[in-house]
């Protein structure tokens, strides 16, 4: 069958009127990050405005780790369909979208000299990114590598190659705007960018031309994105469609994008006239809690209890009573009065109403595996300050909370480690642990394996795990500890039917 490439588009024009002109945009956006998230979201928006003749830009986009390979995005020419499937309003949504807002994908490994170049091009102002929750952190970076370790790295030599080539004027600053699932990711992104600027001594001028005339925006990202679909759904779209697209990915109906930002940054984000699910606005943070506590933390909680119940997808687990439950329950009657943000109550669960009616869409397949990628990383942001602030309003031990803790436990328990590569054990079964702290864990388990109650103690008081010791929360390490031990004699589904650990 034959391949999406331009060559299709502009011998069938029906399949993306205005595909030349489309095709002919300058770039004007660099993206850290190759992610369907990112496909799925901030290139659905840019892409829905250059169709509008709003934005007229196009995304380089900067494959930012050594995993897999450019030669999909090179043989489309980095076109892709999205298959948007859901419900909006009550009504069935079904949309097929051809996605030609990409000029090129660069990989930062072998390609970092044209990168740079990129700095160099004054019609690009605006930096996207996505590097998940561990790529915004301060390392001992060399920002004249080719190409420095970590994505504040990359962005640092990449400022300081634009500073350079515009001699530091004012309007050669950029937007900058990362959506990791960090809080304050703008602010606390550029504050790395500075630290590594001063540690290789770039200079004043440099300095005040990072603070005074570029933009780090914190932002929220919402949209569930889960990617190419089985086998059998890709062979009916492809059938349906009548090409080949090996990037081809799913998405929910729903979208928001919250960026913390003025009217000068507006003004550059012109895209953000195309659809109402974008919002810029001074301050973002109800949008960022109520997304982080409901929606991100209640996935992160229940993955490992339902993909151990032997589940693969979220949409099995809202069809299944046990887990459905246990989703509900966590949500509605842990998470929501918890969330450390003022924020009131029945707002809070009525956002959570509409995330599990997102849960429960008939037409996404989530896979649970997937939600597990950093998964410590992930429970320690998402769900380790709710936990502390229900403790804060009330002693009782948090039931589900603890029954989540004790299965992300048992998941994290490697029994297989191959060339830095750990795998678990489900139902006879390897699946991959793809965390950065799955080392860590390989060693507690193997350390304190023989000991439950002393390998929950010593996980819960690491505070450069959790930044506190969780082991001062009464009952917790008591509630966690038996939890894990009905997990490992009888199984998820033992646990999700009986009330214990209370």
């Amino acid at each position: 069958m034959t391949r999406l490439t331009p060559q299709l588009l502009i011998q069938k024009p029906e399949l993306c009127p205005d595909a030349e002109r489309l095709l002919a945009l300058p770039e004007k956006v660099v993206q850290f990050g190759t992610g369907v998230l990112l496909r799925g979201l901030p290139d659905y928006f840019i892409n829905k405005a250059n169709q509008q003749g709003i934005f007229n830009g196009r995304i380089v986009v900067v494959k930012s780790t050594d995993r897999g390979g450019v030669d999909a995005f090179a043989d489309q020419s980095n076109l892709y369909t999205q298959c948007i499937r859901g419900i909006e309003e009550g009504a069935p949504v079904e949309e097929d979208i051809i996605n030609t807002s990409v000029s090129r994908t660069l990989s930062a490994r072998t390609e970092w000299p044209a990168i740079l170049e990129c700095a160099r091009n004054a019609d690009i102002q605006i930096i996207i990114s996505n590097t998940t929750e561990v790529g915004i952190q301060l390392t001992d970076d060399d920002l004249l590598a080719s190409p420095p370790a970590s994505f504040p790295g990359k962005l640092a030599a990449f400022l300081w190659e634009r500073f350079n080539a515009f001699a530091g004027s004012p309007e050669s600053g950029m937007v900058i705007v990362p959506t990791e699932l960090v809080p304050d990711n703008g602010p606390k992104l550029r504050e790395i960018v500075l630290e590594q600027a001063r540690r290789h001594a770039l200079g004043e001028a440099f300095t005040t031309w990072v603070v005074e005339h570029n933009q780090f925006c914190s932002s929220l990202v919402d949209r569930i994105v889960p990617g190419q679909p089985d086998e059998a759904t890709l062979a009916e779209l492809t059938e349906k469609l009548g090409y080949q697209d090996d990037l081809l990915i799913m998405s929910e109906v729903y979208r928001l994008w919250a960026i913390e930002g003025d009217e000068k940054v507006r003004a550059v984000l012109s895209f953000a006239e195309a659809d109402k699910g974008i919002i810029i606005e001074p301050n973002i943070d109800l949008y960022r809690e109520l997304k982080l506590r409901l929606l991100n933390g209640t996935h992160t909680l229940c993955v490992g209890l339902c993909y151990l119940a032997g589940l693969e997808t979220v949409r099995e687990s809202m069809e299944t009573a046990e887990t459905e439950r246990f989703i509900t329950e966590l949500m509605m009657d842990e998470l929501a009065p918890a969330i450390p943000y003022e924020v009131d109550l029945d707002r809070a669960r009525q956002f959570g109403k509409d995330v599990l009616d997102r849960f429960r869409n008939p037409f996404i397949r989530h896979q649970l595996i997937d939600i597990t990628v950093q998964y410590t990383a992930k429970m320690r942001m998402r769900n380790i300050p709710t936990l502390l602030n229900h403790y804060r309003q009330q002693s009782e031990v948090p039931v589900r909370i603890a029954q989540g803790f004790a299965a992300y436990l048992l998941f994290m328990k490697a029994v297989e480690a191959v060339d830095g590569k750990y795998y678990g054990l489900r139902n006879g079964v390897k699946y991959p642990i793809r965390c950065d702290s799955a080392d860590y864990f390989h060693n507690m388990w193997q350390q304190y394996g023989a000991d439950r109650a002393r390998l929950v103690e010593v996980v819960l008081s690491d505070t450069q795990l959790w930044e506190s010791d969780l082991t001062a929360l009464r009952g917790f390490k008591e509630a966690v500890t038996e939890n894990l031990q009905v997990l490992e004699a009888q199984g998820a589904r033992v646990l999700l039917t009986a009330e214990v650990a209370s």
